[in-house]
């Protein structure tokens, strides 16, 4: 009789029937929705979107150097260098742009610099001269077809400053002098048919000297100095800008509202990382040179080449693309 009791005081009034069963409705009505959706999820038909639009292709190359420095140029850096433009063929390359200190001229046109070697004392501008002619000899004899733009850096800007100081700012003896030996006269620009951008003279209509345009890129050597000097560099330009001066391979971005996004390069140096003057401070230069694959329009990929011990990869790399 207990148990019978039990069992009927266990048994769910009809109030948890109901709700049990609202329950069990409410269940269903999940699995049913969710059997729907997968049923329909079955038959969509899914599609990638469009593909963006490409840049059209590669018209040419434009190949950009950084200092080299003359006297002082790294001979394995420049070897890879050399043989690199071989490899990347006459045709393709349609523009260089020399980025300035192509020149070391040091010893007595360095009077800002203080010799504290005997090292230092060996120099000679006709070394230096003769260093910077054969490097174009081999660049012009690797490109003949391609125009090469020559700005004028720092370093080769001590001569002009020599003058002026050798002639006590006598305009017409200063002027004599720059053209004995100026740039332009000791490489024989003019007649190699190079295009030299000097440092005291505007260019392009810009606000800059020494500084062009080539298609949607500025070039100049650059002043900037220190770890931030791209950036810095960007900022000053606002506008897709390649500069040489720092001798530190380094690249910087950023987007305007007028011109979208914007890039900055430096590609390095070609020139000996640790020059005497720098005394026991280690330098954060590196080698290398600039490559930018430039279409119709104007617009271009950059790359900063490395050039490591004497070796760059960019061969090994064009014959993986090509193959």
């Amino acid at each position: 009789m207990g148990d019978l009791l039990k069992a009927i005081q266990d048994m769910p009034s009809p109030k948890q029937k109901r709700e049990v069963s609202a329950r069990e409705k409410h269940l269903e009505s999940l699995v049913e929705q969710q059997a729907e959706q997968l049923e329909r999820l079955a038959k969509a038909k899914w599609s990638l979107p469009a593909a963006p639009k490409r840049v059209s292709g590669c018209s040419f190359i434009r190949v950009v150097i950084p200092d080299t420095h003359g006297s002082v140029g790294h001979k394995p850096a420049l070897a890879a260098f050399l043989a690199d433009l071989k490899q990347l063929g006459t045709d393709s390359i349609r523009e260089i742009v020399m980025l300035g200190d192509h020149l070391e001229c040091g010893g007595f046109l360095a009077q800002h610099h203080v010799a504290h070697y005997v090292a230092q004392t060996e120099y000679t501008f006709a070394d230096d001269v003769n260093a910077t002619n054969e490097l174009l000899d081999l660049i012009q004899a690797a490109c003949p077809k391609a125009p090469i733009d020559y700005l004028e850096g720092n370093h080769e800007r001590r001569l002009e400053s020599w003058c002026v100081t050798q002639t006590m700012r006598h305009n017409a003896d200063a002027e004599y002098l720059r053209r004995l030996f100026g740039t332009q006269h000791v490489l024989s620009l003019e007649k190699r048919g190079i295009s030299f951008f000097a440092q005291g003279k505007f260019y392009d209509g810009l606000s800059i000297p020494a500084t062009i345009r080539r298609g949607k890129c500025f070039f100049t050597h650059g002043e900037r100095a220190g770890k931030t000097a791209t950036a810095a560099t960007l900022g000053d330009f606002a506008g897709c800008v390649v500069h040489g001066h720092t001798h530190t391979s380094a690249g910087a971005s950023g987007n305007t509202v007028h011109s979208g996004r914007i890039v900055a390069y430096c590609p390095g140096c070609l020139c000996e990382l640790q020059p005497l003057w720098r005394h026991t401070s280690p330098t954060n230069w590196s080698h290398g040179y600039g490559l930018q694959f430039v279409n119709k329009g104007g617009e271009f990929t950059h790359l900063n080449v490395p050039i490591d011990g004497g070796v760059s990869f960019i061969g090994p790399l064009l014959k993986m693309v090509k193959a």
